[in-house]
């Protein structure tokens, strides 16, 4: 365990210090999304976030590690994630050179090797076993980052550690963080989550923000995008989200085609830029398509039409 600061930012007091908290980050977050928040602080629960992609769920985590100045220990879910990747494995290398050297020395003792082999010099820490024990007076925020893709049996395999903030190994014992770290949890909801998990967290669903938020986002995270511009993109994002695609643009994908529009110098959205630029915005060939028909040039006239007439 590394040495570490005895001081770390205090936990936001309110809702509305919550709220600071994050704009602080320049992450734009509505009020529910800012109570939930702070109750999960507040009470020491983890805090399951789940959305389409791209709305902002991974980017709450980092933005309370930045805001709280704590460490970010992250654990990238994926189809066939175990407990060796996700919690501790033993360094078989290591033990296997250190069996050798006792056998050669004469030290027969099995209950000595044993003893020795299984000690905390040979344990490989994963991210979950390196959050629970954290540094002193600096607890980490752990984000479980897109917990769909794996399986039932490692939902279950996280129940103790949600509930008791706690891991048994077998040859050490149990292992209690003596600080809890701050638990976030993320699913693109490509399945359910079992009800057990759930029941342990506090939920939020993060829906894809409104315009004027959205709008708000993009002069934050693009902030060289002219304003003309960042307007009538937005609308024309927000217009993509009403349409029947196979996947709809998230809030990365604006702030990402925002940013490429800016690089191309351009100053407001016209048919040829939208066409260039549509796989920034859309990734899947059927809804780029789509658009290239003339649905593009179809919602482009309306945005223009729209925003004219509130001007």
């Amino acid at each position: 365990m590394r040495e570490g600061s005895d001081v770390t930012h205090s936990l936001p007091a309110s809702i509305d210090e919550t709220e600071a908290l994050l704009d602080s980050q320049n992450y734009v977050a509505d009020r529910s999304l800012a109570t939930v928040l702070f109750l999960a602080l507040k009470m020491g629960r983890p805090l399951f976030l789940e959305g389409e992609a791209g709305v902002g769920k991974t980017e709450i985590a980092k933005v309370l590690a930045a805001a709280l100045d704590r460490p970010l220990i992250r654990l990238q879910c994926y189809e066939g994630l175990d407990v060796s990747s996700a919690l501790y494995e033993w360094n078989y290398a290591a033990q296997m050179i250190e069996i050798r050297l006792r056998e050669a020395s004469g030290d027969t003792s099995r209950d000595a090797t044993r003893s020795e082999i299984f000690s905390e010099r040979f344990l490989i820490r994963r991210p979950i076993l390196q959050a629970l024990e954290g540094e002193p007076g600096r607890p980490p925020v752990l984000l479980i980052d897109e917990l769909d893709r794996t399986d039932e049996a490692f939902e279950a395999f996280l129940l103790e550690i949600l509930s008791d903030n706690q891991v048994t190994i077998p040859e050490l014992g149990t292992i209690r963080a003596a600080e809890p770290p701050i638990v976030i949890i993320t699913t693109n909801r490509t399945r359910e989550i079992h009800d057990a998990l759930k029941r342990r967290c506090l939920y939020h669903w993060v829906d894809y923000p409104a315009s004027d938020r959205e709008l708000d986002i993009v002069r934050r995270k693009a902030p060289r995008a002219n304003a003309e511009l960042a307007a009538e993109l937005v609308a024309f994002v927000q217009r993509l989200r009403g349409i029947d695609l196979f996947k709809a643009p998230g809030v990365a994908e604006t702030i990402d085609w925002a940013n490429a529009l800016t690089e191309l110098n351009a100053i407001a959205l016209d048919p040829a830029h939208v066409s260039d630029t549509l796989g920034v915005l859309l990734k899947y060939q059927d809804d780029i398509q789509r658009m290239e028909r003339g649905e593009s040039r179809e919602i482009l006239t309306e945005v223009k039409r729209d925003l004219a007439r509130a001007s």
